[in-house]
């Protein structure tokens, strides 16, 4: 077994960790502050080649492989929480599946701007009473002629204001057996009856545009069905198990950021006459989220190794999600307690780091999705 990185991979790594110390960090808590979208830090990494990393170049990608691109992700997750959702949203689930099931004229005209990063794709799937249970999805696509009429709403749409086309779930119609069959369409986002509804104020990750969508009665091409149309269902399964890569890297990234700052600051906070990271109590602390960090990051680029050996990884990217998102609550919360009062204040960025965590544990699945999942495929 050998757990080096390529020279490729680490070239990555190391481009992305430069660019994301130099601008990136610095903008975090201003970020968070002002909810403001960091729309000038998306256009550099952009042309970085930052969200072509996993598509060929072909695609206006870098020809990259999923486990630089999970490395990408922690790196801007360590940075900047919002935006490593962003990122891994506009690449895992925005541009992804158009890599994965698209046709090629598909590819051409959609593809090719989102992984050279001339524009931001979302992923619209999650609706007011159809989360976990994707199988609930109420928006509906009448073919009409030549034409898909889409009519229905989404909820908690990563980068919706900001996106130039929206992969929407929809019901196109209905099997032998009376259930619905859900495909997926490609919507520019500047097509009539499209809107943005509002936008939402959250607990963390605020820089990272969050909004619900409405579509009433818009009109797509047929030609922009992406992929089976029977097979809408099982196609965002697949786009979910990558997607659960990228957040587990982002995951893995938080919690180092909360490390990092935990130690600097234990090393530097005398009490009782010396600093307290000569104190056992805080040695088990820090050696503790230490260990389990590195855990979770080899739990990530396996599941990520995995996808790019073309070997099944449903089981390994749900099991790296669910225990990289809970590690990275628990070293955010530790973080907080090594820093005691000044943890609970804004002038640190370990109470960032906590509520940027915790929707690590909800996104992409939740974490009981997650268990459900892995059961499953232990064959339960």
């Amino acid at each position: 077994m050998n757990f080096d990185l390529t020279k490729e991979q680490k070239m990555i790594r190391d481009m992305v960790k430069e660019f994301a110390d130099n601008e990136i960090a610095p903008k975090a808590a201003e970020i968070d502050r002002s909810a403001a979208f960091p729309l000038d830090t998306f256009k550099k990494m952009g042309e970085l080649g930052l969200l072509g990393i996993p598509f060929p170049e072909e695609y206006g990608g870098i020809g990259g492989d999923t486990i630089s691109y999970a490395l990408a992700v922690e790196e801007v997750g360590r940075a900047c929480g919002s935006t490593g959702l962003s990122y891994a949203a506009a690449v895992s689930l925005g541009a992804s599946p158009i890599y994965y099931f698209g046709t090629e004229d598909q590819k051409q005209k959609y593809l090719v701007p989102l992984a050279s990063g001339k524009a931001l794709g979302a992923f619209g799937l999650t609706e007011p009473g159809a989360g976990s249970d994707a199988g609930g999805t109420m928006t509906k696509a009448v073919l009409e002629n030549d034409q898909y009429v889409i009519t229905g709403s989404k909820c908690f749409i990563t980068n919706a204001s900001f996106a130039k086309t929206v992969i929407v779930t929809a019901v196109t119609g209905k099997t032998e057996s009376g259930k619905n069959i859900v495909s997926a369409l490609i919507v520019p986002t500047d097509a009539p009856g499209f809107r943005v509804s509002k936008e939402y104020e959250k607990l963390g990750l605020r820089g990272s545009n969050t909004a619900e969508l409405i579509l009433e009665d818009v009109r797509v091409p047929k030609e922009n069905l992406l992929g089976d149309p029977k097979k809408g269902f099982k196609q965002f399964l697949y786009t979910l198990d990558g997607g659960r890569i990228s957040i587990g890297a982002l995951s893995v990234g938080i919690a180092q950021a909360a490390f990092d700052a935990a130690l600097q600051y234990a090393k530097e906070r005398i009490q009782f006459g010396q600093s307290i990271s000569r104190f056992q109590a805080i040695q088990f602390k820090l050696a503790d989220m230490a260990m389990h960090i590195e855990l979770a990051r080899n739990m990530v680029l396996k599941a990520a190794w995995l996808k790019d050996e073309k070997r099944p990884f449903t089981k390994e990217a749900a099991m790296a999600k669910l225990y990289a998102s809970e590690i990275c609550m628990r070293a955010c919360d530790q973080a907080i307690q090594i820093h005691g009062g000044y943890g609970y204040m804004k002038e640190y960025p370990v109470e960032r780091y906590l509520r940027d965590a915790k929707l690590m544990e909800i996104g992409e699945g939740t974490s009981e999705i997650q268990r459900l999942v892995i059961a499953r495929q232990l064959g339960c």
